[in-house]
């Protein structure tokens, strides 16, 4: 029999994970990543940007989950990146770059907390922000594409992460 959310006997469990979104503009994708953070017991989202759907537009995609996943919206990413070094936070990027780790081979630390960005639909994580990151890592592709949708990508990635730091 099919278990439901209602009656699985999955440990609830918070990581000490931030999830920065840099420009993150799609409402699907807001949606979706409001559904990941929950599933994965990530600690809080922070949507940077001048132009962060939230309401009814994400309501389909989150199922919900925009009401129990701490969430907070600033119009620049530069400034909360440089809050969250200085208060301790690792700083990782999701990109492709000539320095990037494949995410298969990274070791993420338990000693300090996460800051995990990912980036616009369009272009990414922006270079000042890639600039400040303590690593870089990307997910191995094997097709023509050199891209992946951002939930996704954050899907594969918090899977990882979650997976190291149990």
């Amino acid at each position: 029999m099919q278990l439901t959310h209602y009656n699985t006997k999955f440990i609830k469990r918070n990581f000490p994970i931030i999830l920065v979104c840099d420009n993150v503009s799609n409402a699907s994708n807001i949606g979706s990543l409001f559904r990941l953070s929950d599933a994965f017991g990530v600690e809080k989202i922070i949507f940077c940007g001048l132009h962060v759907p939230l309401g009814r537009k994400i309501a389909k995609t989150s199922r919900a989950t925009e009401k129990v996943v701490a969430h907070h919206v600033s119009e620049q990413t530069l400034p909360v990146v440089e809050r969250l070094k200085k208060e301790g936070y690792h700083i990782i990027s999701l990109e492709i770059t000539h320095t990037s780790i494949p995410l298969n081979t990274f070791t993420f630390s338990k000693e300090n907390p996460i800051a995990l960005i990912v980036g616009d639909e369009n272009f990414g994580v922006s270079e000042s922000i890639l600039k400040l990151s303590d690593n870089i890592i990307h997910i191995e592709m094997f097709g023509k594409n050199s891209s992946m949708n951002v939930a996704q990508a954050t899907n594969i990635t918090l899977y990882e992460m979650t997976k190291q730091l149990f």
